[in-house]
């Protein structure tokens, strides 16, 4: 059974057990402004999860594609990709945690045929501080289906991560108890963690054994949470029970939720038993192709063709949801992952119509299951290879530079120079400098890593805030800006014309942007005009509400507006503005984003609508933004 047959297997299982089979969101969610992108599969579904009805009912199941760029520099290893699907089922207020570990059960022994005996699976131990037991409710479940199963099923207490690599595993134990670091699910980790007003819970982990030798390096004994690779999670099973209401005080949900993601690569790596996942048939043949056109095998260049096959899987994903490289946010995270993997087709000898030979084999893997991919293809395609051709452009002008830098030999701040603003690879400037007698600084490695840790270090802080995803972007400030994004939008069509389609947007607490085709720049008097409009609406006390429909009702009968090239599912929510006694409302457009009850909110404490910057976003797109002050 390969990974599409598992993909379409585990939608089958849960679509038959009354689950609604729901299209995956983009890897870009422009309802979401504090991350770059979708990094798990739960992440679309956490309005549902906090109390908001789903249109298709309370059970849900889906394959969710994922990307976390902060995992780039891990990978090369035979488990880390940037790029993932998560296999997802939810239950809002139904079944609870027997249903879901029997079915876990089932799938895994009777669907996907694992070697049920190397299946360990962990559990929450519990916590006197908060009043929360252990979850002895869970381990039991568990427990009589390994039982059933004829295999051992010993519970043991370990407690942290640091306890397990003491005590290691007692024999015949297939069931652990850990605290609330690994085995409790909040937005933020741990009870004591946990935001107040959240839902939260205990959750329990499965792992597969894959018997491969321990790394004391690790911790003195191998235990399931250990980093050693004898064991890798395939799946989690989150029991959203509670809700923190003050600090160390938690509350029983009245209607608790399930929460399930599994790995499907890594469920695919369990079924071949083989910890590396890059033998699995969604990577695989990437592979393959790269020993075809290098030359080379890939057991002796394992690195550099798994940075390839994973970063162009992931690139060639984010140019089917709409993104482009470039030198901001996303679009940077895809031009990276993009030249990152043509520095290691250098390394494989592979220096020329790369993207051209590789981009068609990813979406040969997907095109079946995911239409889009088959509908973008040849833009994909276009895409990717116009970045190919920009990124040796770039490089053959680091090769002009170079000579530049060689008065008193090459130091590491001028080879990072290269390298953040030409892209050079430090091994390709090294090699440069000794083809052209140029000499090198020995202390140039130091020199070049003192820049790079210092350019993580600025990159963590600018990042503070934008990777924490989910149920981020809730803030009355954002929702806020979010309400008089909609209100500009609709005002920038009256005042422009129809012509106007939403091309971005991203909303902070400070501000909104606001990206939209116009073929000219916006003249001060028009930025005037819209601004009016718009305070003249909130002065109204517009009334905002939404409702659902199907998609092609929403935006072929009912004209809501929409953002260009994003994709829907089946229905949609639609929010609509309205002043009382009117018929028509100012602003009906989709949207996921948080919004405020009543458009008077943004003029609270005395603020205004003002537009504060006009400029051009690219060709043809212009740029506004604007605060409340």
């Amino acid at each position: 059974m390969n990974a599409e047959t598992i993909r379409n297997e585990y939608v089958k299982f849960f679509a038959e057990r009354g689950h609604k089979v729901i299209s995956r969101a983009p890897l870009v969610l422009h309802d979401d402004p504090t991350t770059l992108f979708t990094g798990s599969g739960m992440q679309p579904i956490i309005p549902y999860l906090l109390g908001e009805p789903h249109p298709d009912g309370k059970r849900l199941v889906d394959s969710q594609t994922c990307l976390r760029a902060q995992d780039i520099d891990d990978i090369g290893d035979n488990r880390h990709t940037t790029f993932f699907e998560m296999l997802g089922n939810w239950s809002f207020g139904d079944y609870f945690k027997q249903q879901q570990i029997e079915w876990m059960f089932e799938f895994h022994k009777d669907i996907v045929q694992l070697d049920m005996s190397k299946l360990y699976v962990t559990c929450y131990i519990g916590d006197e501080r908060y009043g929360i037991p252990k979850d002895t409710e869970a381990a039991d479940v568990w427990a009589r289906l390994f039982g059933e199963a004829g295999l051992s099923n010993d519970m043991q207490d370990i407690g942290s991560e640091e306890d397990g690599y003491k005590t290691g595993m007692q024999e015949g134990a297939r069931i652990f108890f850990y605290d609330g670091s690994k085995n409790w699910w909040s937005r933020n980790g741990a009870p004591e963690s946990t935001p107040v007003g959240d839902p939260c819970g205990p959750d329990s982990e499965m792992f597969y054994d894959f018997g491969t030798p321990h790394n004391p390096e690790y911790g003195e004994f191998c235990h399931p949470n250990c980093d050693c690779g004898r064991f890798m999670e395939i799946g989690n099973n989150v029991f959203m029970a509670y809700r923190k209401v003050a600090e160390g005080t938690f509350e029983p949900l009245e209607h608790p939720n399930i929460d399930h993601g599994s790995g499907l690569e890594r469920i695919a790596a369990a079924k071949l038993n083989d910890p590396d996942v890059y033998k699995i048939s969604l990577l695989w043949p990437i592979i393959e192709k790269l020993e075809q056109i290098s030359g080379k095998k890939y057991d002796s260049h394992q690195e550099s063709m798994r940075v390839i096959a994973d970063h162009l899987r992931a690139a060639t994903f984010l140019a089917v949801d709409g993104c482009v490289p470039s030198n901001k946010q996303q679009g940077y995270v895809m031009r990276r992952l993009v030249r990152r993997a043509m520095v290691k087709a250098f390394d494989l000898g592979v220096e020329q119509n790369f993207l051209e030979q590789i981009v068609p084999v990813i979406a040969n893997l997907y095109h079946n299951d995911f239409p889009e991919v088959a509908a973008k293809r040849e833009e994909v395609i276009a895409v990717l290879i116009k970045e190919e051709k920009a990124f040796r452009q770039t490089l053959r002008k680091g090769l002009q530079q170079l000579p530049k830098f060689a008065d008193g030999g090459l130091t590491g701040e001028e080879i990072f120079t290269l390298y953040d603003t030409y892209g050079f690879p430090v091994e390709l400037s090294v090699e440069e400098a000794f083809k052209q007698d140029i000499q090198l600084s020995e202390k140039w490695r130091q020199e070049f890593d003192a820049k790079m840790a210092e350019q993580r270090a600025r990159s963590q802080t600018a990042a503070k805030g934008t990777f924490k995803g989910g149920l981020g972007g809730q803030t009355l400030q954002h929702k806020k800006y979010h309400t008089a994004t909609h209100l500009m939008y609709q005002a920038l069509r009256d005042v422009l014309g129809d012509h106007v389609v939403q091309r971005g947007s991203n909303i902070t607490e400070e501000r909104l942007r606001f990206d939209f085709s116009h073929p000219e720049k916006v003249t001060p008097e028009q930025l005037q005009q819209v601004e009016d409009i718009v305070n003249e609406q909130i002065a109204k006390d517009l009334k905002v509400s939404y409702a659902e429909y199907p998609t092609d009702v929403a935006i072929n009968d009912m004209h809501a507006l929409g953002q260009f090239g994003d994709r829907y599912g089946d229905t949609v929510k639609v929010y609509k503005m309205i002043a009382d006694g009117e018929e028509k409302p100012f602003s009906f457009e989709i949207c996921g984003g948080p919004h405020v009850d009543h458009t008077l909110q943004l003029f609270e404490d005395g603020k205004k609508f003002k537009i504060i910057k006009e400029e051009a976003s690219s060709a043809g797109i212009r740029r506004i933004k604007a605060v409340l002050v």
